[in-house]
């Protein structure tokens, strides 16, 4: 399965989510599917649900940005004074299965346990977790407000994640047992096969 950030290049994301780099400054831009680099700049840090989605679908996934085109068609991401909002999850999985043929399930209420599940069904899931699920060394500081990929469990029981905002390969693809993953899960997702 392809690892992918949401934004364009890897090696900035640490700086973008800890430092403030400017998105506008991200050399490898063009590699979204932007059309724009202010269009890219506006949307890349909105697009953690795509980036899962588009590692789901596998290497021959479109760009993060035709992605997002066809998102928007279906209402997935709204813009209210421009305000961005989204993913929001039944637009989502209408437009998963409509244009790839994705059996997409929205989970409003769901589990660790569940998550294992579906898992062990052969679904991936798309779940809303605290961003900083990357450094889970620490304490959570909230739940939610983030998409990471669920890809599977180890042989010892612990969930195996990709994170569209890793800040480095082993924070990229990580692995953490149901009570690390716990404090940083908000309780909702959508499942894929």
């Amino acid at each position: 399965m392809p690892v992918h950030t949401q934004f364009a290049s890897p090696e900035l994301v640490g700086p973008i989510v800890y430092e403030d780099f400017d998105r506008a400054a991200d050399p490898a831009w063009r590699t979204s599917g932007a059309v724009t680099l202010d269009d890219y700049a506006r949307w890349c840090g909105h697009l953690c649900g795509l980036t899962c989605f588009r590692m789901a679908l596998g290497p021959s996934s479109p760009s993060l940005f035709q992605l997002r085109d066809g998102a928007l068609k279906y209402g997935a991401y709204t813009e209210e004074s421009g305000v961005i909002r989204g993913m929001i999850y039944a637009p989502f999985a209408a437009y998963a299965r409509e244009e790839f043929g994705v059996d997409a399930a929205v989970h409003r209420h769901l589990s660790v346990e569940e998550i294992g599940a579906l898992l062990d069904e052969g679904r991936q899931v798309i779940a809303s977790v605290h961003y900083e699920i990357r450094r889970p060394h620490r304490p959570a500081p909230g739940r939610g407000g983030h998409l990471v990929l669920l890809t599977g469990r180890t042989p010892d029981g612990r969930l195996h994640f990709h994170n569209p905002s890793g800040i480095d390969a082993g924070t990229r693809t990580a692995a953490l047992a149901a009570d690390e993953f716990e404090p940083f899960f908000a309780g909702r997702g959508v499942s894929l096969r």
